[in-house]
């Protein structure tokens, strides 16, 4: 994912209203224009607006069919996103929890083996 685009999907998702409009396009895919308009509280022009950024972050897949446009979710731009920041920390834990497995393994070694002296 380029800077650029990964630009574009935070700062999409950087306003309440379209991040409530992704959870409806979620929610009810294949939805149509109108049936988001309906939900909310602004403007048909406010509301184009808002998908226009969702389609140009690549957050939102329209399907035109004759008139009507029917809306869907995109989750990959958001799984790219969180599985770079998630998959360096997943490294960096899973490292530490070897080292903490290892002190925990070699404690209990060292008790059995102060236990069989006894």
């Amino acid at each position: 994912m380029s800077p650029e685009s990964m630009d574009a999907v935070f700062q999409a998702l950087a306003n309440d209203k379209r991040r409530k409009l992704l959870d409806y396009v979620k929610e009810h895919p294949g939805c149509l224009v109108k049936d988001v308009c309906k939900e909310f509280d602004v403007t048909r022009i406010a509301v184009m607006k808002h998908l226009t950024v969702l389609e140009k972050a690549n957050l939102l897949i329209t399907d035109k069919r004759g008139r009507d446009k029917h809306l869907f979710i995109n989750v990959i731009p958001i799984q790219m996103i969180h599985s770079r920041w998630t998959s360096e920390y997943s490294a960096l834990w899973a490292g530490r929890m070897l080292d903490i497995k290892f002190l925990a393994e070699q404690k209990q070694v060292e008790s059995e083996d102060k236990r069989k002296q006894k």
